[in-house]
């Protein structure tokens, strides 16, 4: 290559690292002044100094007391939000996406705790834990002294109440502030097309149980906000309060309708009713819109703003997700095996790109129209351009299913699929270390395969050098052996794989020798296309970090507008900035509108625009299945074994489960591995549960290079406390 263009490519790549550093440089900022307003709310320098001059200068004909709490609480987020799409749109550009991680900071990412109420929480993310609870106290323990150094006898007296009561119901009010401080932060873990998340190294799919956390919290403080109301009402002789609607202040009637919806969508999240009634579990968790809209109601659209970042995040994710879902998928073929398993191969945009690890829901509508499960994807967008595959165990109700419809000899010629994503890590690090290993019980081997699947086009790619891999796994029985076969694509070749150095350790648990009368062929079906199906696609397009940012920054522009708008033509006239005549409901619901029509015209225009683009990459990959054509077979018989490079690779061992301290260490020259903490070890089940704290050290007792990742595969449920799989890098 020339000098010339290996300087200029070197100079560009460190014009984009600089950009990126001061994108990242103002988003740590913005982000740091909006904790210091978080820290600083529940102060007497806030509220009686802050708060009163930024009222001041915001207060307008246009936006009204509105236009503080807008400018404090929700522009700074959504500035995060659609900058830092810019940032990840950079980034993603640039291939920076494979970087060798620091070491140095990699035990803090190793799983701290393994059993108890908050599940596997590494040492940061119960650092970070800690800090949010001692917010949570700190605001509880400063809107407490605060308010009760107000409270004195004469006080008490002039309302008709005890200075007791009257603590009661200011500590009521507090639980309710605190509580709402929750609900700020407890939609960002569930919304998967976020920004703000991938800034964090975080993924939606990872997150599940920050949700979880806050959603037990939020309950807890606003149940708690409600009794201590209640009782407070009873005590004085004021039960009547219960049904009481204001005009221009708090809504009672509405915040009780709001706590009820919360409960019962709380009650249903315990494990034991989840997983006994998950349909339930289901259709409670869309109570979510009642509980928002009557928890605005109670608490008027000023003081909502506080929590509105993330649930104006949450519905641009959810609206998108609702454009996406409505397209029909085209599928391609499906590959089924004897170990109640099944391949499902979709055709996909060849603009559509996604890493390892990566995740996608899918429908099947003529098995539940309302289900949507989530499956790890298994393919490669660079090695398989046109198609996207994922793999279903036949455990649930809703697999079985599908399993049985797909195996059966009167299987449908189209089978009608919806499909949600791609969601996953915005990078991978994989290739950091020469070596791989990794441990799969069951169908926890699925993530790996889309891992090996990118190994094996990397190992074909010149001047690319890939790590050793290898994978132990586990299964139950002789069939379940069939898996292995799916770590090559339908189409793949074994010249494909002999670049890749792989070694596979299997283990058959309850077979100890091989069943060879009983095993099936694994046989791979053709499907017909329709003419409504379409291959899938990114519902944003290749560049949708930047299509996002433009819509969370146009709809909120268009929302600031048209509410200016509103309210000085409409509300102002009336109310004249007094906020005692204007009904507070009607001006919430206003602006609830106002929001869902900003959000929904900016994301359908955005859709639509993109469409133009999916029509002409589904008209390519339609032309080159075309050209390619398929068997002349519907079904047909595939060979039981897997291809002889990759047979060359297996070792099965029967009867034994794998035992990682006493059969592997050896083999990379490590003098001790300890494991540490509570272990589960139950590779009899498919889904087992690992959590090691693996420490390693040479023979001069210095610390080696070593990472730590914990892949989490959803299951049925779309939630899952433990692993079923490990990855474990090592690097010498």
């Amino acid at each position: 290559m020339d000098a010339s263009v290996v300087k200029k490519s070197a100079s560009s790549h460190e014009e984009t690292s600089r950009f990126q550093a001061a994108i990242m440089l103002l988003l740590m900022a913005v982000s740091l002044g909006s904790l210091l307003v978080w820290i600083m709310m529940p102060t007497n320098t806030y509220r009686q100094s802050w708060l009163p001059n930024i009222r001041a200068s915001t207060n307008s004909t246009y936006f009204g007391t509105q236009g503080a709490t807008l400018l404090i609480y929700t522009f700074p987020v959504l500035f995060v939000a659609a900058v830092g799409c810019v940032y990840l749109h950079v980034g993603k550009k640039s291939n920076n996406n494979k970087i060798k991680r620091n070491h140095r900071f990699a035990s803090w990412k190793r799983p701290l705790l393994s059993k108890g109420p908050l599940g596997i929480v590494s040492g940061v993310e119960l650092g970070l834990f800690i800090m949010f609870v001692a917010l949570l106290v700190w605001s509880f323990a400063t809107y407490i002294l605060v308010r009760f150094a107000k409270i004195t006898p004469q006080v008490a007296a002039h309302d008709g109440e005890k200075v007791w009561q009257y603590k009661l119901g200011s500590a009521a009010l507090v639980l309710g502030l605190v509580g709402n401080i929750c609900l700020a932060f407890v939609f960002y873990p569930v919304t998967r097309w976020s920004s703000v998340l991938p800034l964090f190294g975080l993924t939606s799919e990872g997150s599940i149980k920050y949700h979880i956390w806050l959603g037990h919290i939020v309950i807890t403080l606003f149940t708690s906000h409600g009794i201590c109301y209640i009782v407070s009402w009873a005590v004085t002789n004021r039960i009547s309060e219960m049904v009481k609607w204001d005009k221009t202040g708090i809504s009672n009637v509405a915040g009780e309708l709001s706590l009820l919806a919360g409960l019962a969508m709380w009650l249903t999240t315990f494990p034991r009713i989840r997983r006994k009634f998950f349909k339930l579990f289901l259709c409670t968790h869309n109570l979510y819109i009642i509980f928002i809209i009557f928890f605005i109601l109670h608490v008027g659209i000023s003081y909502a703003c506080i929590m509105l970042p993330g649930f104006y995040l949450f519905a641009v994710d959810r609206y998108l997700r609702l454009l996406q879902s409505r397209q029909r998928v085209r599928v391609v073929s499906a590959r089924v095996l004897p170990c109640q398993s099944l391949e499902l191969n979709l055709a996909k945009s060849l603009g559509l790109s996604y890493n390892p690890l990566s995740i996608m829901f899918i429908n099947v509508p003529s098995i539940s129209k309302l289900q949507w499960h989530p499956f790890t994807i298994t393919s490669n967008s660079n090695l398989e351009a046109e198609k996207i595959s994922i793999i279903v165990k036949g455990v649930g109700s809703w697999s079985k299913k599908l399993y049985q419809m797909l195996s059966s000899p009167s299987s449908p010629d189209r089978l009608e699929v919806s499909v949600e994503g791609p969601y996953g890590p915005v990078s991978t690090d994989f290739l950091s270390f020469d070596t791989l290993v990794m441990v799969s019980g069951g169908s926890g081997i699925t993530p790996f395969i889309s891992i090996i699947r990118e190994l094996i086009f990397l190992s074909t790619t010149p001047n690319c050098s890939t790590p050793k891999v290898k994978l132990i796994c586990a299964f139950k029985n002789s069939p379940d052996l069939t898996m292995l076969d799916l770590i090559l694509p339908i189409s793949g070749t074994p010249s494909e794989i002999s670049n890749l150095q792989l070694q596979i350790e299997a283990f058959v648990t309850r077979d100890k020798e091989p069943k060879t009368d009983e095993s099936k062929p694994v046989r791979a079906i053709w499907l017909k296309p329709h003419a409504a199906d379409a291959p899938f696609s990114a519902i944003l397009g290749q560049d949708s970090w930047l299509w996002l940012g433009m819509i969370i920054a146009s709809s909120f522009v268009i929302f600031l507008i048209l509410i200016g708008i509103i309210t000085r033509y409409y509300i102002y006239p009336i109310d004249h900035n007094t906020n005692n005549i204007f009904p507070t409901s009607a001006r919430a619901v206003i602006n609830m509108l106002v929001i869902c029509i900003c959000i929904a015209m900016t994301a359908s225009a955005a859709v639509f625009w993109n469409k133009r683009r999916n029509a002409a990459d589904a008209k390519q990959v339609q032309n080159m299945e075309e050209a390619t054509g398929s068997p002349g077979s519907r079904d047909m018989e595939l060979e039981s074994l897997p291809h002889q490079s990759l047979a060359q690779a297996i070792n099965v061992h029967y009867g034994r489960r794998p035992d990682l301290k006493s059969d592997y260490h050896r083999n990379y020259n490590l003098v001790d591995i300890k494991l540490h903490g509570t272990v589960t070890y139950k590779l009899m089940e498919i889904n087992a549960l690992f959590c090691f704290d693996f420490s390693c050290r040479n023979a001069s007792g210095r610390v080696q290079g070593i990472e730590y990742q914990s892949c989490r595969v959803w299951a049925e449920e779309f939630e899952t406390r433990g692993c079923d799989h490990l990855f474990i890098g090592f690097s010498r």
